[in-house]
């Protein structure tokens, strides 16, 4: 029989019908690449974690070891104009700097003013008396042999290392000296010598940090005592914010 016998449909307009236009098209069928993709990056960031984690348990000795290292700046004592007792640990700082003002290494020292406490113009009005931590800081000097005459008082109050380095700054070019000693804690060292330096660009001014040997801070087991923790995960936090400001 003719493949030609039977007539081909036709549509209602009269015209012949053609088959090929219900076919769809012979397109290859590409496969789904994205849920293969996730599983993929799912397994490196397990791996990497996995890594992270074994060298962490076998070397988080070493590791927390130059985490506390690097934040200690300490340069060798040199003679000079001025010594700055940073606002903050008094007892500590204060014992330090008294130390440095007896040995001869500076004539000078400059106590910040900190910010005052909630409440402390009340108390004074109710006659209770409440030293400023600037005061503490004076009493702990004079005790020590500092007379009143050396020590250098900043009425404005700081409320960060940098404030605190851009008054000293100022003394340093009113004053024109020529060297500064800085008295902090082992933990602010680092930062604060990073800070002061930038903040006193004139490389002619030698800048010396001294951190406070009264502190129990060290570097090798500073993660055992809970206010040391609490003191390094701020300074690098810190440290991170002065960097992303442009303060260091």
């Amino acid at each position: 029989m003719s493949k030609s016998f039977w007539p081909k449909p036709k549509n209602t307009a009269g015209e012949q019908y053609d088959d090929r236009s219900k076919m769809p098209e012979a397109k290859p069928i590409e496969p789904e690449t994205a849920p293969s993709t996730r599983l993929s990056v799912f397994k490196w960031v397990f791996f990497i974690a996995v890594i992270f984690y074994v060298l962490l348990s076998y070397f988080h000795v070493p590791i927390l070891i130059q985490l506390g290292k690097y934040l200690v700046a300490q340069h060798p004592p040199e003679k000079s104009d001025l010594i700055d007792c940073l606002a903050g640990g008094d007892v500590e700082r204060g014992l330090a700097s008294a130390d440095l003002f007896a040995r001869g290494f500076a004539p000078r020292v400059f106590i910040a003013r900190e910010p005052l406490p909630d409440g402390l113009e009340m108390l004074k009005q109710k006659g209770v008396a409440y030293p400023e931590s600037r005061d503490r800081v004076a009493m702990i000097l004079k005790g020590l042999g500092v007379p009143e005459s050396a020590v250098i008082r900043n009425d404005e109050p700081v409320e960060s290392t940098f404030q605190e380095a851009e008054r000293v700054g100022a003394i340093i070019r009113d004053k024109k000296y020529r060297s500064l000693i800085l008295v902090t804690s082992p933990s602010h060292s680092r930062r604060a010598w990073l800070t002061f330096r930038k903040t006193i660009p004139d490389k002619e001014v030698r800048i010396t940090v001294m951190p406070t040997p009264y502190s129990k801070f060290r570097a090798e087991d500073w993660w055992k005592t809970r206010r040391y923790v609490r003191e390094v995960i701020m300074e690098y936090q810190k440290l991170i914010y002065y960097k992303a400001k442009g303060l260091l």
